[in-house]
């Protein structure tokens, strides 16, 4: 019983310190797989911050998303695990290889002698198995992508009935994974194949030679038996350090994507040093020719120069596609131009220090986009420690102060996603107060009140027009009670100015211009009567063919063009 209690106690003791050692190894490597995880994804979200416009304007976003998502989670678990599991693994094998190499040399050598077939085989494998493993992740972020663009376009889904072909196109997308994972079904039962019958013969080989050892006399039966156990728990440690590998593949499968864009660099960067200490807000283009990153042959804009004063509004008018909203991408530094240069203040724009430049030049758009925040957080979005005075004040401005204090928690109302909660009209507002709360130097309204009513039309546009002085003000607008104001009006065609002076002036040249107004004017229905907006300086009637303005009994024929009539 001595000699019995003796090792009985020593395994005791081993078996409480293993346990311990795997509920720390455990604990460890959880956390291990949080904090990569964490880090994996910080990494990425703020490569993707600083990536150029025309990286996302290439880039779906559903595959962006699925890469920030279920790619960086495969990624942690799988390296984490996989190690964790090595670690524990190749131990055990130092200490089961130091046991047999006491037992017996010779079957040890004979044991070691099989390992470069099963390290082959478990290489050729993991090699495919990564390649697989990319193309299947690439299917799951393109159904993915399905996905985000249908679940973000419900009405206009639901508005033309085609939720069965959104379905069939997601199914068709899981459908292309399932193939990818059918392929990966199929190499794993090879690979099981391979590696059994491979042990299978190492352990028929290292009976067979070790049962000679024991006949010849050079072993005991009983030290083959030991010798036999210690390789059968050797070979599930190889088995678990292969597994390991193809899992580690699989790993570095989903992880070429994640830092590919981790790696990336931005084509166009945000490194500007310039902050000068004044801004008088005048904007230059001097011959300027840009094409997008996705469309590099076709040139938007073809030397393009114009300036824009401080203390004036100047209006971009022409055909959609002119390259109107070019123009506000270049000032805004979204894109570089191919040639020429963008100024503000004498300095190229991509000088400027970039939240100096954001700061001092403001966007309303015609789709304005909200967060799903508070009211106050999207008014002051990119701004800290603003006084709820400045935000009130912005919201009067804007004429959109009285909607939101009529809203459930006024301005700590949830706006829902991308402004849901919000009509078109309170979007807008919420977005002109959003731009005035900064107080910029050079303003931008792309179509900025192309969703309200006329009544909160007039108010808003009264508003920009108290401010308008102390501003350089761009418009891009149709409506003629907008344009016709302007100090100066700038047409484009084609990505060219083709012309550009006061309203009076462009109506007197019979151009381009004029025929936009005349289009305008002339598509109203026949027999229909229109009041346009307060503030808008025409009243039509419809008279046959010709259009009669109201209360000057003067009329605009579909072919004339006259000054005097405007």
């Amino acid at each position: 019983m001595e000699y019995f209690t003796k090792p009985l106690i020593t395994l005791t003791v081993l078996s409480l310190a293993s346990s311990i050692a795997v509920g720390v190894r455990g604990g460890v490597f959880t956390l291990t797989i949080a904090r990569l995880n964490l880090r994996l994804r910080n990494l990425l979200f703020k490569s993707l911050m600083g990536q150029e416009i025309g990286f996302f304007d290439s880039n779906h976003t559903g595959n962006i998303t699925s890469r920030l998502t279920s790619d960086t989670t495969q990624v942690s678990d799988l390296i984490s695990l996989n190690v964790n599991l090595f670690l524990r693994s190749m131990v055990k094998s130092v200490g089961f290889f130091i046991f047999m190499f006491g037992i017996s040399w010779k079957l040890t050598m004979v044991t070691i002698m099989g390992f470069p077939f099963i390290a082959l085989v478990s290489k050729v494998y993991g090699e495919y198995y990564k390649r697989l493993t990319k193309d299947v992740q690439t299917a799951l972020a393109q159904a993915n992508q399905v996905a985000e663009e249908t679940i973000s376009a419900m009405k206009t889904v639901r508005s033309f009935a085609n939720e069965e072909q959104e379905a069939d196109s997601y199914n068709s997308k899981l459908l292309v994974m399932f193939q990818l994972n059918k392929k990966q079904a199929l190499a794993y039962a090879f690979y099981m194949w391979s590696s059994n019958i491979s042990e299978l013969i190492l352990q028929v080989a290292i009976l067979f030679y070790g049962g000679h050892l024991v006949v010849t006399g050079q072993m005991s039966g009983g030290t083959l038996i030991s010798f036999v156990i210690y390789e059968l728990e050797l070979g599930e440690c190889l088995e678990s350090i292969a597994s390991v590998y193809t899992g580690l593949m699989q790993g570095v499968g989903a992880a070429e994507k994640v830092f590919e864009y981790i790696d990336r660099k931005p084509k166009h960067p945000h490194d500007g040093k310039d902050v000068p200490d004044t801004c008088e807000g005048l904007v230059e283009f001097k011959d300027v020719t840009f094409a997008y990153p996705t469309r590099p042959e076709t040139d938007i804009l073809k030397n393009v120069s114009f300036t824009l004063r401080p203390g004036e509004v100047t209006a971009l008018v022409g055909p959609s596609g002119g390259g109107k909203s070019s123009c506000v991408g270049l000032l805004e530094n979204f894109y570089p131009p191919q040639t020429g240069q963008v100024l503000l203040d004498g300095r190229p724009v991509h000088t400027y220090q970039h939240d100096v430049l954001h700061s001092r030049i403001a966007l309303v758009g015609q789709e304005p986009v909200l967060f799903a925040r508070s009211v106050e957080h999207n008014i002051t979005y990119g701004l800290n420690n603003i006084p709820m005075k400045a935000v009130v004040q912005a919201a009067i401005k804007a004429n959109a102060h009285d909607f939101i204090t009529g809203l459930t928690h006024g301005y700590d109302t949830g706006v829902g996603e991308k402004g849901a909660q919000l009509s078109g009209g309170q979007k807008q507002r919420v977005a002109i107060s959003r731009a005035l709360i900064r107080n910029p130097r050079v303003l931008i309204l792309d179509e900025a009140t192309s969703a309200l009513d006329a009544e909160s039309e007039h108010v808003v546009q009264e508003a920009l027009n108290n401010i308008m002085c102390q501003h350089t003000v761009l418009v891009i607008a149709h409506r003629l009670s907008t344009v016709e104001k302007a100090d100066n009006i700038i047409v484009i065609d084609h990505g060219s100015v083709v012309d550009q002076g006061t309203h009076g002036q462009l109506m007197a040249r019979g151009g381009l211009y004029c025929k936009l107004v005349q289009r305008q004017m002339l598509g109203i229905e026949t027999g229909a009567e229109v009041l346009n907006p307060p503030g808008d300086s025409y009243l039509w009637k419809s008279e046959g063919p010709g259009r009669q303005r109201g209360g000057h009994g003067s009329s605009v024929s579909e072919s004339e063009c006259e000054a005097p009539h405007y």
